[in-house]
Formats: structure tokens, C-alpha cells, sequence
């Protein structure tokens, strides 16, 4: 996808293709001049693991009924997945403003040098959070097999199939689970 300006006729397209995608160079020059406004469509406590400093929160699924800023818009997400729906959303919308994407999400603002800003209350990223509990979990398993009863074994094989069935499917129960609990909720 190429780089594009914000300034292009071509933003106010209602075509339900690909999304227009900006740089994260260009958006930081775009962002200095106050010239957009940055909506990130992740949930809050990815955002409160690291967002672009001045950007609004506003949850894809609650994208489509959020009162948005007037003028040009930067949806923005982790992966360009999700901002990428909403700037589809928004099209559809015919929402009257131009909409853009940011080109890689945010690992791409990251890995041009430009800083992210993380909440005091943030908590460990999710994924990490899987990582941490699957890992445990099959250790556990493997240490209670030899000290407790072979039958243990059977808690690593669990949780292996359950981490291929996450990735093969896209859905991580482990991942939902995590969610809910009380330390990841973010105060908004």
C-alpha cells in the first residue's frame, strides 16, 4: 500500500476496497501540525500498554455510534487489522471527513523511533499474559506428572493443544479468560 496525504480527494472516497494508508513518518509530521486527529481502535487495556500520545480511544465495536472529532482522521491499531475494518465501518457511514490508516500499526510508528505513551495502571500485554500462564501451566504439568502421578502429563498436553487451536482458529480461550480479571481492567 502506498503512502498517501491526508490532503487527497481521494480520502473522501466511500469505496469499500482498501483503506487509504498513511506512514508513521507522515503521520507524525501530519500529528505536529495538528492537522489530524488519531483514533485507535483497540481495546482499553492494549492502550494503555502504548498509544500515540494525543490519540482518542474509541473500540471498534464501539466505533460505529462514537461521537467522532470533526476533520481528517487516523484510525490506528495494533496490527492494521482492526483500524482497517473501522475505516470501512466509517465509509460506510459516509462519514463526511477524510479517514485514513496507519500503515503497519502501531509496531510501525515504533520501529520509525517515535514514541508511544504508556499508562501508569497499565497492565502486562496480554499476550505476554498468555505466555506467562501457558508456560506455568505446562510446567506445572510436567512437575506434578513426575512428583505427584504420571496422570499430570495430561494438564501440558491440554494446554498444548489449546495454544494450536488458538492459533489455527484465531480464538484464545486462555486470552478471554485473562481479560476478565480484575487487574486487567483499565479505568478509562
Amino acid at each position: 500500500m502506498a503512502n498517501r496525504s491526508l490532503n487527497r480527494p481521494s480520502l473522501h472516497s466511500t469505496s469499500t476496497t482498501s483503506p487509504e494508508c498513511i506512514s508513521a513518518q507522515d503521520l507524525a509530521e501530519q500529528l505536529e501540525s495538528k492537522r489530524v486527529t488519531v483514533i485507535d481502535v483497540r481495546e482499553p487495556m492494549e492502550y494503555a500498554s502504548g498509544h500515540i500520545a494525543g490519540s482518542l480511544n474509541v473500540p471498534l465495536a464501539r466505533l460505529h455510534q462514537a461521537d467522532l472529532p470533526q476533520g481528517p482522521l487516523v484510525l490506528v491499531c495494533q496490527s492494521g487489522n482492526r483500524s482497517a475494518k473501522g475505516v470501512q465501518t466509517l465509509l460506510r457511514q459516509s462519514h463526511p471527513h477524510p479517514i485514513t490508516d496507519l500503515e503497519g500499526g502501531i509496531p510501525s510508528w515504533q520501529q520509525a523511533g517515535l514514541p508511544v505513551r504508556r499508562l501508569a495502571n497499565a497492565p502486562l500485554p496480554l499476550m505476554r499474559q498468555v505466555q506467562i500462564a501457558a508456560g506455568s501451566l505446562v510446567l506445572l504439568g510436567l512437575i506434578l506428572s513426575d512428583l505427584v502421578a504420571p496422570a499430570w502429563i495430561l494438564l501440558s498436553w491440554f494446554v498444548g493443544a489449546g495454544l494450536v487451536f488458538a492459533g489455527v482458529s484465531g480464538f484464545c480461550g486462555m486470552a478471554r479468560l485473562l481479560a476478565l480479571m480484575p487487574w486487567n481492567r483499565v479505568n478509562r
